[in-house]
Protein backbone atom coordinates (compact mmCIF):
# COMPACT_ATOMS: atom_id res chain seq x y z
CA UNK A 1 0.00 0.00 0.00
CA UNK A 2 2.83 2.15 1.10
CA UNK A 3 4.51 1.76 -2.50
CA UNK A 4 1.36 2.81 -4.17
CA UNK A 5 0.98 5.93 -2.66
CA UNK A 6 4.80 6.76 -2.92
CA UNK A 7 4.19 5.98 -6.82
CA UNK A 8 1.30 8.62 -6.95
CA UNK A 9 3.34 11.11 -5.28
CA UNK A 10 6.55 10.39 -6.71
CA UNK A 11 4.32 11.08 -10.63
CA UNK A 12 3.29 14.51 -9.02
CA UNK A 13 6.63 15.28 -8.09
CA UNK A 14 7.80 14.85 -11.45
CA UNK A 15 5.15 16.63 -13.47
CA UNK A 16 5.82 19.27 -10.84
CA UNK A 17 9.26 19.65 -11.62
CA UNK A 18 8.33 19.34 -15.60
CA UNK A 19 6.34 21.51 -15.16
CA UNK A 20 8.29 24.25 -13.06
CA UNK A 21 11.62 23.41 -15.96
CA UNK A 22 8.85 24.39 -19.05
CA UNK A 23 7.83 27.30 -16.96
CA UNK A 24 11.51 28.45 -16.51
CA UNK A 25 12.96 27.54 -19.52
CA UNK A 26 10.28 26.25 -21.71
CA UNK A 27 11.95 29.03 -25.00
CA UNK A 28 14.80 26.49 -25.13
CA UNK A 29 12.93 23.75 -25.65
CA UNK A 30 10.82 25.03 -28.73
CA UNK A 31 13.32 26.27 -31.38
CA UNK A 32 12.82 26.25 -34.93
CA UNK A 33 14.94 23.44 -36.78
CA UNK A 34 14.57 19.74 -37.18
CA UNK A 35 17.57 19.20 -34.97
CA UNK A 36 16.68 20.54 -31.43
CA UNK A 37 13.41 18.95 -31.51
CA UNK A 38 14.96 15.52 -32.12
CA UNK A 39 17.23 15.81 -29.60
CA UNK A 40 14.60 16.98 -27.40
CA UNK A 41 12.37 14.06 -28.06
CA UNK A 42 15.39 11.62 -27.52
CA UNK A 43 16.28 12.97 -24.01
CA UNK A 44 12.45 12.43 -23.48
CA UNK A 45 12.40 8.91 -24.25
CA UNK A 46 15.79 8.65 -22.60
CA UNK A 47 14.66 10.00 -19.16
CA UNK A 48 11.36 8.73 -19.51
CA UNK A 49 12.75 4.63 -19.51
CA UNK A 50 14.74 5.53 -16.91
CA UNK A 51 12.14 7.12 -14.57
CA UNK A 52 10.00 3.56 -15.59
CA UNK A 53 13.17 1.10 -14.78
CA UNK A 54 14.33 3.22 -11.77
CA UNK A 55 11.07 4.64 -10.01
CA UNK A 56 9.78 1.60 -8.61
CA UNK A 57 12.78 0.57 -7.38
CA UNK A 58 12.65 4.27 -5.22
CA UNK A 59 9.49 3.57 -4.38
CA UNK A 60 10.01 0.25 -2.49
CA UNK A 61 8.03 -1.79 -5.25
CA UNK A 62 8.44 -5.39 -5.35
CA UNK A 63 9.97 -7.07 -7.88
CA UNK A 64 6.56 -8.32 -9.52
CA UNK A 65 4.26 -4.90 -8.86
CA UNK A 66 7.33 -2.72 -10.73
CA UNK A 67 4.76 -2.35 -13.87
CA UNK A 68 2.03 -1.41 -11.54
CA UNK A 69 4.25 0.93 -9.79
CA UNK A 70 5.12 2.53 -13.18
CA UNK A 71 1.84 3.04 -14.17
CA UNK A 72 0.74 4.83 -10.76
CA UNK A 73 3.91 7.03 -12.03
CA UNK A 74 2.01 7.69 -14.96
CA UNK A 75 -1.19 8.09 -14.52
CA UNK A 76 -0.96 11.49 -12.53
CA UNK A 77 1.71 13.08 -15.04
CA UNK A 78 -0.70 11.85 -17.71
CA UNK A 79 -3.88 13.97 -16.12
CA UNK A 80 -2.12 16.97 -15.12
CA UNK A 81 -0.51 17.11 -18.41
CA UNK A 82 -4.01 16.69 -20.51
CA UNK A 83 -4.69 19.70 -18.24
CA UNK A 84 -1.71 21.65 -18.71
CA UNK A 85 -2.00 21.15 -22.44
CA UNK A 86 -5.57 22.19 -22.74
CA UNK A 87 -4.81 25.67 -20.81
CA UNK A 88 -1.27 25.80 -22.13
CA UNK A 89 -1.51 29.92 -22.58
CA UNK A 90 -2.50 30.03 -19.20
CA UNK A 91 -0.04 27.81 -17.69
CA UNK A 92 3.11 29.16 -20.24
CA UNK A 93 2.22 32.81 -20.42
CA UNK A 94 5.71 33.45 -22.04
CA UNK A 95 5.25 30.85 -24.78
CA UNK A 96 3.99 30.50 -28.02
CA UNK A 97 0.66 28.92 -27.83
CA UNK A 98 0.41 27.31 -30.91
CA UNK A 99 3.68 24.64 -29.08
CA UNK A 100 0.95 23.59 -27.21
CA UNK A 101 0.47 20.47 -29.65
CA UNK A 102 4.42 19.80 -29.37
CA UNK A 103 3.79 19.87 -25.83
CA UNK A 104 1.73 17.42 -25.37
CA UNK A 105 3.30 15.38 -27.50
CA UNK A 106 6.40 15.78 -25.76
CA UNK A 107 4.57 14.79 -22.55
CA UNK A 108 2.84 11.84 -24.07
CA UNK A 109 6.24 10.64 -25.50
CA UNK A 110 8.24 10.51 -22.35
CA UNK A 111 5.19 9.01 -20.20
CA UNK A 112 4.89 6.11 -22.76
CA UNK A 113 8.72 5.42 -22.25
CA UNK A 114 7.99 5.34 -18.44
CA UNK A 115 5.74 2.59 -19.06
CA UNK A 116 7.48 0.74 -21.41
CA UNK A 117 10.69 0.95 -18.61
CA UNK A 118 8.54 -0.47 -16.40
CA UNK A 119 8.68 -3.52 -18.34
CA UNK A 120 12.11 -4.49 -18.20
CA UNK A 121 13.05 -7.29 -16.25
CA UNK A 122 15.29 -6.80 -13.40
CA UNK A 123 17.46 -8.95 -11.55
CA UNK A 124 16.21 -9.31 -8.13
Amino acid sequence: MLAIIKSVLLGLVIVATVLAIFAAYGPAFFIDGRSPFQINFFAAAIIGLLVGWLAPRLVGARLHDHLRSAVLIAVPILVVQAVVTSHFQVVFRELNPVMDKVFGALMLWSVAFVLIGGTLRRKP
